[in-house]
């Protein structure tokens, strides 16, 4: 059974001009990722590896899961091929990973998120926002051979806000 997490970077800034790899994460955008990483202990799987999209608001975004559940950041693997938004190459870096890892957590970002969950879980979201978890489990043994799995949880800032 192989158990994959996706989460959108946090909302991003745009108040200084810059390349989209190097926009930060706002301040609303690191509210909403506290707040998110503060509720989902209960639904990590007890051993897991987590990969960030080498895009500023994708790893600040990861930095703050860390933080927040005392998870070494340096143990966040940065992979290039998650900078993507076409959930065909999402779909393809999610296979590589090792089999040896029944758990993944990776941040990254839309339209590859929200395409990717609704082909491969069994609940239509019409969009994962900014700082949305989706947790999807596959029967498959082998990340290469998953198909249509079950999502398991999802949690997005405006289920969390008063």
């Amino acid at each position: 059974m192989k158990n994959l997490i996706l989460i959108r970077h946090a909302k991003s800034s745009w108040e200084t001009p810059s390349k989209d790899i190097d926009r930060p994460i706002s301040q609303r955008g690191i509210n909403d990722a506290n707040t998110i990483f503060s509720q989902v202990n209960g639904y990590l799987p007890k051993t897991f590896l987590v990969w960030s999209s080498t895009a500023k608001r994708a790893r600040e975004t990861a930095m703050i899961f860390s933080q927040n559940l005392s998870i070494p950041y340096e143990s966040v693997i940065i992979k290039e091929d998650l900078y993507t938004f076409d959930s065909k190459n999402l779909e393809a870096a999610i296979k590589k990973c090792e089999n040896r890892f029944d758990s993944l957590i990776l941040f990254g970002h839309n339209e590859a998120i929200t395409d990717f969950v609704n082909k491969f879980g069994d609940l239509y979201i019409d969009n994962v926002p900014t700082a949305g978890f989706v947790s999807i489990s596959f029967e498959q043994d082998d990340w290469n051979d998953i198909h249509k799995g079950k999502t398991i949880k999802t949690l997005f800032p405006r289920q969390l806000k008063v």
